[in-house]
């Protein structure tokens, strides 16, 4: 294997502590890479160093070959992913002076781009139950905030238990698919809205004590999805949105503003609890296309 791959792969492994079937897939797809970068040269032509001469032309060279192979639309995103990320490391190092991926259309694979909320959404939305005192109200801004600030699965935020909230270090704990656990420090405002369910509101709503659900109905029982689902309902239509928005929106809200303000893909992908990368690279075309002056919300018609 090349020595540059491989140090690659220990990095994601010691610094990014991606999965080892993920950074098994990175290992494919480089490999893969390099095999169709040398088979460019002639025989006895190769080069010293390889990675250093790569351009912008033998990676679309690559990516057409991929497309050749019919390889299904998220193989493809991988694979592109998993090139940015090499290369994008590789910059970082000095080996190569310039980056061969930037601006190559051809790393753009087609998908169904989530839709989002635009900034002036979330502000209607998080401040619909900020106008209410009941603990209900109080209860819904705190899922509303921590839905947006994390990036949580909804099955995760509803699986919460008080337990997984830390207030002295303004942190919550997630444990999401396949048990991977993440822990979110909570800014400013998400954390006071929750602060302020747990401490005056809660206990309100609580008929057992011993419960250990953090979010719960007005029966004292850990919320349900379709509760959740219909309390996001009735603050669309407070804050006048009239096209369809899920619990799930919130998620791919936070991803795609985290991105434009400038957070790094990877940071991105660990905070959404994606085993691979190239679920989340979903989120940079949407970027790309906000930045280019789509509509609104940067969401496709």
């Amino acid at each position: 294997m090349d020595n540059r791959i491989r140090e690659f792969l220990q990095y994601l492994a010691d610094e990014k502590g991606y999965a080892q079937n993920t950074i098994a897939a990175y290992q494919n797809d480089l490999i893969q890479l390099a095999e169709y970068l040398q088979n460019r040269f002639p025989p006895g032509d190769e080069p010293a160093e390889l990675w250093p001469v790569v351009t912008k032309s033998a990676i679309l060279g690559f990516i057409l070959h991929l497309k050749e192979h019919n390889y299904a639309p998220s193989t493809l995103a991988r694979k592109v992913a998993a090139v940015r990320s090499f290369f994008k490391y590789l910059r970082r190092r000095g080996v190569v002076s310039a980056d061969p991926t930037e601006e190559v259309d051809g790393l753009k694979v087609a998908r169904n781009l989530p839709r989002t909320l635009t900034p002036a959404e979330v502000d209607a939305l998080l401040a619909a139950p900020a106008r209410r005192r009941t603990p209900e109200a109080k209860r819904d801004r705190a899922m509303l905030e921590l839905l947006y600030a994390t990036g949580m699965r909804v099955s995760e935020l509803i699986g919460l238990n008080i337990d997984d909230v830390n207030l002295m270090d303004e942190s919550v704990r997630c444990v999401g698919r396949n048990r991977r656990e993440r822990v979110f420090p909570l800014p400013r405002r998400a954390f006071e809205a929750l602060e302020e369910y747990i401490q005056t509101a809660r206990p309100l709503l609580l008929r057992d004590l011993s419960e250990r659900a953090l979010f719960v109905n007005r029966r004292g029982e850990r919320l349900t999805r379709q509760g959740f689902w219909l309390i996001v309902k009735t603050y669309a239509r407070e804050a006048r949105i009239d096209r369809p928005i899920t619990p799930h929106t919130f998620r791919h809200t936070f991803a795609a503003h985290t991105l434009q303000a400038g957070a790094d893909i990877e940071s991105v992908q660990k905070m959404l609890g994606h085993v691979s990368i190239a679920t989340t690279q979903v989120y940079e075309r949407l970027r790309q296309l906000q930045n280019q002056g789509a509509d609104g919300g940067g969401n496709p018609a």
